[in-house]
């Protein structure tokens, strides 16, 4: 199924949405000041070894320590695939040893990175392991022959070089000469990595991935994707410079966009993302889903709603869960649920509609970038699954616990709603021509346009020339805020 990639940038904020026959599938968020971790490689410093735990934390200059556990050493991970046993971690690690790590998941909540041992630095087409001389293939390259003819081909290219190799989907149809490219950039940038090492201090950053607008090109570009759609000149600029250089065939697909109307508005995207934050979602039957995020777990439960269009009360279900499957596959995407996950699906007495059921589910998370397994339906009705986690989901991005409600619900943070004030600015200036912008909002909104925001509310000031002033209304709460046009 073809898709396009839009692109929103701002100088807060990157974001970007893959969209599929004209509905969003997939959200990605990048602010400026909080970029996440995952891909960066540290010089740390063990600073407390757990042997109860089989677990260790890593000081790597962050506020929180890295943890790390005993499966994610190198040299554990090494011994599985000759089926040794697992040696304890007291006996790899001691405190105030130095160590190079690369983060594997965000901080979320109050847990800390976690890293591992075993570096892997991500290409176009290839991931290259400096400490792991072996090729491998990923698991959803399905045909034995291609995978047996990639790997021949890798071997050769990659003969006599320390290290190993994984060949990604996006090398099904790459030239050797594609693929060799891919090789001596991955190479060279290790090389810089490996003299950094040399001259850092303990701990420090050794290598920052890529922002986002590039990350995109490498990571999320498929044979599927027709255009990716960027509103600014510059990074526009910078993808297809970028492109040219390690992605030659996606080079004509960037394209920048110059429409008058916002380009997430052209897709609804601020609709999608509002009701990604809601509990309820509703199905075109009339039926809905209640999806509820906690720390350990999240639950989905299906529900009939005002769907009655079955011939019985049996395929009225039937066809309820049918459809559920379906938004339930979108929603992990669009919110970045991980974890493990519960779905509640209603009672079902017909074996087969289980199955159906079940089968329709897989068929749906095929497109998912993330590692999912699904479980048969338990003794008591439900449906176990788990998505692989690697940052944090849209929620936990865009809000934060409320105090007003005793962090019983969510609301969106002071910094999101200075920036949902500056798109909405933006809007205005296109379609207005006022002599001053006022933002009337809480203490907390206006404290942050004061202080931490005030370089970009200057600069967006600057971009649509006109003077912006803020005023604090006591009657507002966090979420409320009126923009006067004078």
């Amino acid at each position: 199924m073809s898709e396009d990639i839009l692109i929103n940038v701002t100088p807060f904020e990157t974001r970007v949405a893959v969209v599929e026959q004209g509905a969003i599938q997939e959200l990605h968020l990048e602010r400026t000041c909080q970029r996440g971790l995952v891909g960066n490689i540290y010089f740390g410093k063990v600073a407390r070894v757990l042997p109860g735990m089989q677990s260790a934390f890593i000081d790597i200059g962050l506020e929180r320590a890295a943890f790390i556990h005993v499966a994610d050493l190198r040299q554990n991970r090494q011994e599985r695939t000759t089926g040794s046993s697992t040696t304890p971690i007291e006996k790899l690690l001691f405190e105030g040893q130095s160590i190079i790590v690369q983060v594997t998941k965000d901080p979320i909540g109050t847990k800390g990175a976690r890293v591992s041992t075993q570096i892997s630095i991500a290409g176009r087409m290839l991931v290259y392991m400096p400490f792991d001389p072996h090729i491998g293939i990923s698991q959803r390259i399905e045909d034995e022959t291609t995978r047996n003819l990639l790997k021949e081909r890798m071997q050769s290219i990659a003969e006599g070089l320390p290290g190993g190799f994984i060949i990604r989907t996006q090398a099904e149809q790459a030239t050797d000469q594609e693929l060799e490219a891919d090789c001596q950039y991955l190479r060279k940038l290790w090389t810089i990595i490996s003299e950094r090492l040399k001259t850092q201090p303990c701990p420090s950053n050794l290598y920052t991935d890529l922002i986002l607008a590039q990350r995109v090109l490498r990571d999320l570009v498929t044979p599927n994707t027709e255009k990716i759609i960027v509103d600014s000149r510059t990074i526009h600029q910078e993808m297809r410079t970028w492109a040219k250089t390690y992605t030659p065939s996606i080079h004509d697909r960037i394209i920048h966009y110059s429409g008058r109307r916002p380009l997430f508005d052209t897709v609804h995207a601020e609709e999608e993302i509002q009701q990604a934050l809601s509990r309820r979602v509703d199905l075109n039957s009339g039926g809905y889903l209640i999806i509820d995020q906690t720390e350990a777990l999240t639950t989905i439960d299906v529900n009939t709603g005002g769907y009655v269009g079955g011939r019985n009360f049996g395929d009225t279900i039937f066809k309820t869960n049918l459809e559920a499957t379906v938004a339930i596959a979108r929603q992990l995407r669009l919110r970045n649920l991980g974890g493990i996950i519960l779905i509640d699906f209603i009672d079902m007495e017909n074996a087969e509609h289980r199955q159906s059921v079940l089968h329709e589910l897989r068929r749906a998370t095929e497109a998912d970038r993330s590692r999912i397994t699904i479980s048969d339906f338990s003794q008591l009705g439900l449906v176990e699954m788990t998505r692989k986690r690697t940052r944090e989901s849209l929620s936990q991005i865009l809000c934060e616990p409320c105090p007003t409600c005793d962090s019983s619900g969510i609301v969106r943070t002071p910094r999101t709603i200075c920036y949902e004030i500056l798109r909405e600015i933006l809007r205005e200036a296109k379609q207005f021509d006022p002599k001053e912008f006022r933002i009337l909002a809480s203490q907390e909104v206006v404290d942050l346009f004061l202080d931490e925001e005030s370089q970009y509310l200057a600069e967006t000031g600057d971009f649509i020339g006109k003077p912006i002033s803020l005023e604090v209304d006591g009657n507002y709460n966090q979420t409320q805020y009126d923009l006067i046009l004078f």
